[in-house]
Parts: structure tokens; C-alpha cells; sequence
């Protein structure tokens, strides 16, 4: 295959012979797997990873191993081939004009109290600190910011109270991205909201906005590596993290966070990514996800060889 392959390149490149250790050099900067292939095998080449999806399995997107909850809006937010990286299988999120909710997956892994959220992901760890990473395009001619993009959350109840919430999502004023951490706990480690988004109990830490406009009519029909990390505070003290990256560039990091109190009953144990439109879409249009990774380490993003790490933990 190789011997093909180089003499393919020596064709080419109108050349009679190519020095064996050039064309050696040129197939070892080839791309180890396409961007369809990056979770081919990935618990053994990826040991430090808690989950991988890059649309190309057939199984249903709920059950063993895979996610928890799929609201697909009718068939508005489905697996479709040609529309994922490198025109691979990919999650298409359509919105119609005006609509507000369209669709979401959730994914449960760890130890956590929901037997619903249990498909076999981890489920005997805690996670006091993960990464996860999203390729997320919208398409030529995108108009307006969604808001609700994804959140990482300990789930302390079997009735979904959370202890902590580490949200990115849209600023409603301007382009970028933001952070937005939550604490639902009180400074002792007791979960004060009662069941899911009870905004009532909740302690806003502070949003922070990033630096990359990617919902603005100069970014749309392209992809973007969003990776995010977050990093429970450990229990009495206010060192928690929570920051992201766009193309491996820093966009905003917020640090000295107090997410849980003295809380250490489960750790993070659910990623959701969701379109939410507040106010509603302004015209009908899509927006597409791809290779999804949970990991315990950086992640980086789909590169020439293999996955490059996260850019400088400064911003760049």
C-alpha cells in the first residue's frame, strides 16, 4: 500500500525517483486516522478517556455506553452522514423560525444516584476534574446567538438536584462564548437546590466571556475545537477551574472558584449538550456537533498525526 502510495506521489510531483527516507517522511506526516476514525479503538489508545463519539456507530445514541437522553425534536437533531467533519457522520441541530428548544443529548458517567443516568460509563469513579471537547460548524448564513450550548454538572439526587454547574453558553449581548459557573451548595457541603435548574438556590460565581466571535457572520460555515475544563474546588477551599479553549487558543479562564463548599458525595458526573434558543431562532438554519471526548487530561484537538494538546494555560 505504501509502495503505491509513493509512486503515486512520484507521478505527482513529475519526478523519476523520490529518495526512499522523503517519501517516508511525507507518509509519516499523513494522518494517522480521519477525522471519522479519531474513537476507533480510543479506551485503548486513550486510556485517560471517560467517553468517545464521533457519530460513525450505528447503535442507537441511547443505551449501553453512549448517552443517557437523546430529545431529537422530531427528527430535527439527528446522526446524518456528510454532515460531520470531513463530510463524516455528524449531529445535525436544526432550528425553525422562532423555535426556543431544539433537542439535546445527555450524557451520565461516574458514580452518581439516577439509575436512568447509568449506561455503563464509569459508573464505579468520581470525577473531581474532567475535559471535554466538541467540534460545533453553523452554517453559511447563520444569523444570531443560540445562548445554551453545553454544561457539566455533579447530579447529587435521584430527583437531579445538582451540587455545581460549569455552563458554556452564548452572551446574549455579543458573539463569543461565556463561562458561567454556579455553586448549589452552602459553604458546608450541603446541596441546597432541590431537583434540576433551581435557579431559586443557586449562587452565580460570574460569567467570563471569551475572545472568538464564532456566532457572528465572519465565523459561520467552518468547524471549531471547543475544549472546556472544569475542576471541582477541593472540599473547605476555593480552588476550583473553569476555563475553555477555541482552536487550542485560551478564551477565558476563571480561577479561586468555591463550586461545591465542602460537598464531596459524587463528583462531576454529566456533560449535556443542548440547543436552547432564548427568544427563539431568528430564521430557519442548522448548526452541527461532532467528535464528542470526556477525559480525565487535556484533550487537544483532531491534528495531522494525532490529537494536539490544548494551546499555552495562558492566554495567547
Amino acid at each position: 500500500m505504501k509502495k503505491h502510495m509513493i509512486n503515486a506521489l512520484t507521478k505527482a510531483l513529475g519526478m523519476s525517483l523520490v529518495p526512499i527516507a522523503l517519501a517516508a517522511l511525507f507518509l509519516t506526516a499523513m494522518p494517522a486516522f480521519s477525522h471519522a476514525g479519531e474513537c476507533d479503538n480510543w479506551q485503548t489508545l486513550h486510556p485517560e478517556w471517560i467517553f468517545c463519539d464521533d457519530f460513525e456507530s450505528s447503535a442507537p445514541l441511547v443505551g449501553p455506553g453512549r448517552y443517557f437522553e437523546h430529545e431529537n425534536n422530531n427528527g430535527d437533531f439527528i446522526v446524518l452522514n456528510g454532515v460531520g467533519l470531513n463530510n463524516s457522520k455528524g449531529m445535525r441541530n436544526l432550528w425553525q423560525k422562532g423555535e426556543v428548544n431544539a433537542g439535546s443529548i445527555k450524557l451520565g458517567f461516574g458514580r452518581n444516584p439516577s439509575r436512568r443516568m447509568n449506561t455503563g460509563i464509569k459508573s464505579g469513579q468520581d470525577f473531581r476534574e474532567i475535559y471535554y471537547r466538541m467540534y460545533l460548524k453553523m452554517q453559511s448564513g447563520w444569523q444570531g446567538n443560540p445562548i445554551k450550548l453545553s454544561r457539566a454538572t455533579v447530579i447529587a439526587d435521584s430527583n437531579w438536584s445538582q451540587a455545581m454547574i460549569a455552563h458554556i453558553w452564548g452572551n446574549p449581548n455579543q458573539y463569543p462564548l461565556i463561562i458561567d459557573p454556579v455553586r448549589c451548595t452552602d459553604t458546608s457541603g450541603n446541596v441546597l437546590c432541590s431537583g434540576y435548574n433551581d435557579f431559586s438556590h443557586m449562587v452565580w460565581l460570574g460569567a467570563q466571556s471569551g475572545v472568538t466571535p464564532i456566532y457572528d457572520s465572519q465565523h459561520d460555515d467552518r468547524w471549531y475545537c471547543v475544549e472546556a475544563h472544569v475542576k471541582l474546588n477541593d472540599p473547605g477551599l476555593a480552588n476550583g477551574i473553569q476555563e475553555f479553549w477555541i482552536d487550542k487558543q485560551l478564551q477565558t479562564r476563571k480561577t479561586g472558584i468555591n463550586f461545591v463548599g465542602s460537598y464531596k458525595s459524587y463528583g462531576i458526573n454529566a456533560v449535556f449538550f443542548e440547543n436552547y434558543w432564548n427568544g427563539g431562532a431568528p430564521q430557519l438554519q442548522e448548526r452541527y456537533f461532532d467528535n464528542i471526548v470526556v477525559s480525565t487530561q487535556p484533550i487537544g484537538c483532531v491534528g495531522t498525526v494525532s490529537p494536539n494538546p490544548p494551546g499555552s494555560l495562558a492566554i495567547q
